[in-house]
């Protein structure tokens, strides 16, 4: 079942239920994407033990 399907079923189990239609799917993508990119210009990765990314230089085994 893909999201447009879902989305359907789930609209019309609210009209049966007289609940208000959720949101279509994809409508806030743009909006957590961009709250995501904020969140890591403020929080940037930190590097873990052992991990070697352009961002975090190697360390020697055994320190």
């Amino acid at each position: 079942m893909d999201a447009i399907q879902q989305h359907l079923l789930d609209t019309y189990r609210a009209a049966q239920r007289s609940e208000p239609a959720p949101p279509p799917p994809g409508r806030h993508d743009r909006t957590v994407l961009r709250d995501l990119y904020r969140h890591w210009l403020t929080h940037p990765p930190t590097c873990r033990t052992g991990a070697s990314t352009p961002s975090c230089p190697p360390t020697p085994s055994g320190v």
